[in-house]
């Protein structure tokens, strides 16, 4: 199996601080992360991160933190938890420049031709046209309000796998 690396820049018209802030808000939803809340051990190397839902019942990602450079580039292990798909990594990395900061979403480690890679692809572009939108104006893009309504539809169908339980923060990821 190959492994593949995907890459998605936007210019995002507002200071660092203010999208670092967005991009590593712990404790309540990231509606550019459907509406997953970040949840880590401490925000450095080596910790965990958990991305349940909302309501908290159920993880649908997990990984370990491993690197935090405020507010340039944050990077972390990344794997759903309902798939046997190996971890991939997710890096977000921040610059400024002229009118605000050039934003670049860079996952490694994808191995072609899996669910993971291809839910990740597709992905990107929606994560970082919300956060844009979301910084930028205070608001999401009609698609992304959609994607949010049949997230919440779906979530009385999530497998069992997800259950928070079966994810606490102080277990390893594999």
């Amino acid at each position: 199996m190959r492994s593949k690396k995907n890459v998605t820049r936007a210019i995002i018209h507002a200071p660092i601080k203010k999208v670092w802030g967005a991009l590593t808000k712990h404790g309540e939803p990231l509606l550019f992360f459907y509406e997953s809340v970040m949840h880590t051990s401490g925000f450095h190397p080596g910790a965990q991160i958990r991305m349940p839902t909302d309501c908290g019942k159920y993880t649908g990602v997990v990984g370990e933190i491993l690197e935090v450079e405020p507010p340039y580039r944050f990077s972390h292990t990344f794997k759903f938890t309902h798939r046997n798909d190996p971890a991939c990594k997710m890096t977000y990395e921040l610059k400024e420049v002229d009118g605000g900061t050039e934003f670049t979403l860079i996952t490694d480690d994808l191995i072609d031709g899996t669910p993971t890679a291809k839910d990740l692809i597709s992905g990107a572009l929606i994560i970082t046209n919300t956060l844009k939108a979301l910084v930028e104006t205070g608001d999401i893009p009609f698609q992304s309000r959609l994607n949010l309504w049949i997230c919440r539809l779906m979530k009385p169908f999530t497998p069992k796998v997800c259950l928070s339980e079966h994810w606490p923060l102080d277990k390893a990821v594999d």
